[in-house]
């Protein structure tokens, strides 16, 4: 069991730190009483609990920061960055604010009586301590539906650029993510205008990500000041105090003022402009180690170093944000040189700084060939994109001297393979003063480790373990399979490794590998060899748990053509044999199986990826083998302009399995690929090249599986360990799978201890031979896993965790016998979660409950009997329309009394709420009263403040209110969106009998013009221009001036309108209505 830290304690300690040396920030402590949400004497300056900022903070700040900008021009700043962007999208918005903090903002001036321009500075890059830092804790922010309140904010000059979030330490942080910040962005999204970091933290486990980002992209932050730190996880995650544990090395990590102002300014991308991309610890401190060699350029001898950061942890944006960052804050005009070896790099690496606005779209950087790279070299261009191949020249002649700048930084991207020797001097003679820096995933080591001679020393390194212990990229597993068909003694001769790597063998090569290797060769493409291997491809790769995309590598092309023919083969053999299985089945649930697998392998679509070369059909047939209808796949463009790398990165495509030998083996990113099929011998560097395909971080994929069938890990678990050796010791990139197993049984002991701690006991449940008995100890322990929200969330993190690697480890879990007792009431319980599994008891109280709700039957002694008769798979949460006219409401008051399973009905009763509350809020959304006393109610109760059946009859009194509230429109002879209008017009006011007949009226001819008018009022989009917003406004107003009585002076006439206009608006962005009327 972890130490207890609580949450208040985590605050008070992170507070108390950034208010001391060397942090010095302001500090503002909010009520955080629920009574004192409304008062706006809360020390935040705020004029409305809805806004996000503080402005007097906001004012202040921007008047030091730019002297020479007139007050009422900042004033006007303060006024447009305070208002409410919940009608926004947020995204767009973030990315707008973001441009704003990052690049100033243009407003127009007078200088010396002519108008000019000039631009206003948010945050003063240059002059940190020149900004105005504030930390505020509990601040209660008032959203569409619900009021919130972060546990901390933190504020630069007044805008709210870091959100914490914060749980006791016994509560893992990815329920923080579920519950928390999800509810944030739902509710409060004006809040996330702003917002440049998230942070959830448990104390002892502390995650940053882009409030944008899936968990998965969350990432630690422990080292301080050095890569080089050593960490020590256990201790961290053991720590007993704030002071040992990950929020300390968070806040002294990035928090400092100097630091969190440039990771702000020179850490944050986006791509495309709706995909933000923030900086992870180990990018934030190599950039900043290689500005450090630009800064020393002169004394390094333009040797700036060599930037390992292993495959898949992001090191393109790596370079992207260091280019970004030279451009910005190094003096002088400096041009950079990218430089590859491959088209699709060059073309892959351009578009990252394209799609992150670095270069523009339309900038030409990337010459066609060696003329026009050496014209591009002669200007001051500041990006060029090429292959190293360009520096080609002819060979009786030395090449020129391009440009003598001493400001040109060269970046080698996989230097390991593009210092070709001829055209990497050649690339040193056309600029003998440049700078030159190595970008590497997987770097030559040992004896072939780049030297000084080339780069200087290693600037920056992330290895491949220490990135899986950080969560950069999932760990990777291997499984040795068909074992009789592998490689038996060490056969990695370098010589033949090397030839076998290229694509296109020349004449020399085919004849040294044949002379040298053919026993080898002749093993590995033996006919019966091949269909063995294709052979279990077929049957392993429909039967995976996760169901990623797949790479088979060969060890030339033929082969790999030959292999997706074997593969297909054996692809309708397999389905053949799956359904004769299921035809003799013995159960539904083994059928139901059978038939997942069979669907699935019904849409896997498959295809050769192999380079083009001359005559290559004739080569192929000599192989008694045909290419043209490959290469026809290989260059089809669909009808929405997707060619086929497209479609293999898109998750959903259909196209599932390709077939490789040396093509998408390098640099080609597929975030869902999954399995990694090794039929080729391979070592080092490129070995580490062709696994890491599989280790990029996506939802739900807990590993990459690598399936070796020529025995290369056995041989080079040694070699591969300089790769990967973490921080706590571990070695080798890819682990046996039977570790991976072992982490299952490790997740069903959490699981375990976690029910232990509810009084739930698995070994007793199990040991009772009574299957009826098991039964009814694992609904009662569903019913207490359910009863508290908090504890049903982390029970359903543990639960996921443990389904996700048990998925990860199929087929082979299957092959290796495993068992462990506690997995299947586990499994159980996770059904009960989800819903799918059909318990009958269960079933029959869920709905008895779903028809008390709806009134289609009366509870009564015959109701056993009709239960039995209808679906148990039958689920409140399905039905379509709730009528809440039709809820029998003291028969819920029985009921509970003699409900055997008393939170599961609660559960149910608050799922219905919930389902009603929002089908009146997307009806009329002034009823936000409604749905803050539901919260209220079940806030109290996972506090410990209610009893069971005290809390249930406050679901039923409130059922009881919501009912008459929806009946409400009828008592008012109201149709539902005049009620709306008609509620937003009294809202504030006190009005005789005789006034509020005019507010109706008033309400009922607003909307009727808005209906009759709608084609031309309601136009699409009409809520993004001025011009239609404002004809909207001018016939509101119209139609107001008419109606409304006398009551409504002209301060409360326009707040109405403007208060009706935003309504209007809010509702278009969300698709609530007044997109067209409703």
């Amino acid at each position: 069991m972890r130490n207890f830290i609580s949450e208040d304690n985590i605050e008070q300690a992170i507070l108390e730190k950034l208010k001391a040396d060397p942090f010095n920030y302001d500090i503002l402590i909010c009520n955080a009483d629920p009574s004192k949400r409304d008062d706006l004497n809360d020390g935040t300056g705020r004029s409305s609990k809805r806004e996000c900022v503080l402005p007097d903070v906001m004012l202040h700040s921007l008047k030091r920061i730019n002297p020479t900008i007139p007050e009422d021009k900042i004033k006007e700043i303060v006024k447009s960055l305070k208002q409410d962007y919940t009608g926004t999208d947020i995204v767009d918005t973030n990315y707008k604010i973001y441009r704003q903090i990052r690049n100033n903002i243009k407003i127009t001036v007078q200088k010396n009586g002519k108008e000019d321009f000039d631009f206003v500075k948010l945050i003063d890059f240059e002059n940190p301590e020149n900004n105005t830092f504030t930390v505020v804790s509990q601040m209660w922010i008032q959203g569409k539906v619900y009021y919130r309140r972060p546990d901390i904010l933190i504020f630069v000059n007044g805008m709210p650029l870091v959100f914490i979030e914060l749980k006791n330490s016994i509560v893992k942080i990815e329920e923080a993510y579920n519950k928390n910040l999800k509810d944030y962005i739902r509710d409060i999204p004006n809040l996330f205008a702003f917002n440049q970091i998230c942070v959830l933290s448990n104390g002892l486990e502390t995650k940053l990500g882009a409030f944008n980002a899936t968990y998965d992209y969350f990432f630690e932050w422990l080292k301080v000041d050095s890569e080089k730190e050593i960490l020590d996880r256990n201790a961290i995650y053991s720590s007993e105090t704030i002071k040992n544990s990950s929020v300390r090395y968070f806040v002294d990590g990035l928090l400092n003022k100097d630091r969190l102002i440039d990771y702000i300014e020179n850490f944050i991308l986006f791509e495309n402009q709706r995909i933000k991309i923030i900086a992870k610890n180990h990018q934030y401190l190599g950039v900043n180690n290689l500005m450090e060699s630009v800064e020393n350029r002169k004394e390094l001898n333009g040797k700036l170093g060599v930037f390992w950061h292993t495959q898949g942890s992001g090191k393109s944006y790596s370079m992207v944000m260091f280019a970004r960052k030279v451009k910005r804050k190094v003096a002088g005009n400096f041009s950079f040189l990218i430089i590859t070896d491959r088209e699709d790099l060059d073309t892959q690496i351009h578009k990252n700084f394209m799609r992150t606005e670095v270069i523009g779209s339309k900038e030409e950087c990337q010459p066609k060939d060696s003329k026009q790279l050496r014209e591009f070299l002669t200007t001051n261009k500041s990006f060029i994109f090429t292959l190293i191949h360009k520096f080609r020249y002819d060979k009786t002649k030395k090449y020129p001297v391009l440009s003598t700048r001493d400001d040109i930084i060269v970046l080698v991207d996989e230097a390991h393979r593009t210092q070709y020797k001829d055209l990497a001097e050649n690339m040193r003679t056309a600029l003998p003063n440049a700078n030159f820096i190595a970008f590497t995933g997987t770097p030559l080591l040992g004896t072939k480790r780049l030297t000084n001679q080339w780069f200087g020393d290693y600037v920056s390194e992330y290895n491949f373990a220490q990135s899986v212990e950080d969560g950069s990229t999932v760990p990777l597993f291997y499984s040795r399979r068909v074992p009789e068909v592998g490689l038996e003694n060490n056969f990695l001769d370098d010589d033949v490794v090397n030839i076998i790597e290229e694509e296109n063998l020349n004449e020399d090569e085919t004849r040294l590998l044949e002379n040298a290797s053919s026993r080898i060769l002749e093993v590995i493409k033996r006919e019966d060899r091949l269909d063995k291997v294709a052979q279990d491809i077929a049957y392993h790769f429909p039967r995976r748990g996760f169901l990623g995309k797949g790479m088979v590598v060969s060890v030339d092309k033929y082969t790999a053509v030959k292999m997706y023919d074997k593969v297909q083969h054996y692809w309708t053999i397999e389905k053949q044999n799956i359904m004769k299985q299921r035809n003799n089945a013995s159960t539904e649930e083994e059928r139901d199986q059978l038939t997942q697998i069979l669907s699935y392998m019904n849409k896997v679509e498959m295809a050769v990826i192999i380079s083009e070369e001359n005559d290559e059909e004739t080569k192929f047939a000599k192989q008694g083998l045909k290419i043209s209808d490959h290469r026809k796949k290989m260059k089809e463009i669909t009808p929405d302009g997707r060619d086929i790398e497209d479609r293999f990165k898109d998750p959903d495509d259909s196209l599932q399995l390709v077939f490789v030998c040396a093509m998408w083996l390098t640099g080609f990113d597929v975030k869902n690929l999954s399995t990694l099929y090794l039929d080729k011998p391979m070592k080092g560097h490129t070995l580490m090249q062709a696994i890491a395909r599989a280790n990029r971080v996506y939802p739900g994929k807990p590993a990459g599986i690598i399936v070796d069938y020529v025995n290369v890990f056995k041989y080079m678990k040694k070699a591969l360990t300089e790769y990967a050796t973490g921080n706590d010791g571990t070695e080798f990139p890819a682990k046996d799978i039977d570790q991976l197993i072992g982490y299952i049984d490790g997740t069903i002991s959490e699981a375990d201890s976690f029910l232990l701690s509810l009084d739930i006991d698995l070994n007793k449940i199990i040991e009772d031979s009574n299957t009826l008995d098991k039964l009814d100890a694992l609904r009662s322990a569903y019913d207490t896993i359910i009863a508290k929200d908090d504890d049903k969330e982390k029970f359903k993190v543990i639960l996921n965790t443990l389904t996700n690697l048990y998925e990860a480890s199929k087929p082979e879990i299957f092959e290796k016998n495993w068992s462990n007792d506690k997995f299947a009431p586990l499994t159980y319980l996770h059904g009960l979660l989800y819903h799918i599994i059909d318990d009958e008891k269960v079933a029959r109280a869920r709905q008895k409950m779903n028809q008390i709700l709806d009134g289609s039957v009366t509870a009564n002694k015959n109701f056993v009997n009709y239960v039995r008769e209808e679906s148990a798979s039958f689920r409140i949460k399905e039905t379509k329309t709730i009528d809440l006219s039709k809820v029998d409401v003291e028969q819920l008051r029985k009921e509970i009394k003699t409900a055997k399973y008393k939170s599961i009905q609660i559960n149910d009763l608050k799922e219905y709420i919930e389902k009603a509350l929002k089908q009146m809020l997307n009806r009329n959304r002034t009823r936000t009263k409604f749905s803050e006393r539901f919260k209220r109610i079940i806030d109290s109760y996972n506090a410990g403040g209610t009893e069971n059946e005290d809390y249930y009859e406050q679901l039923v009194k409130l059922l009881e209110d919501l009912r008459q509230e929806d009946n409400r429109a009828n008592k008012e002879g109201l149709a539902e969106a005049e009620l709306e209008i008609y509620d937003l017009l009294i809202a504030g006011k006190k009005l005789t009998q005789a006034d509020e007949q005019k507010v109706k009226l008033s309400a009922k001819n607003l909307y009727k013009k808005l209906k009759d008018n709608r084609s031309n009022l309601l136009v699409v989009d009409w809520y993004k221009d001025e011009q239609p917003r404002a004809k909207l406004k001018h016939e509101v107003e119209l139609s107001l001036n008419d109606d409304l009585p006398e009551s409504y002076d002209k301060a409360a006439f326009d707040s109405k309108v403007s208060l009706l206009m935003n309504h209007f608006v809010d509702m278009a962005v969300q698709g609530y209505g007044w997109v067209g009327i409703r």
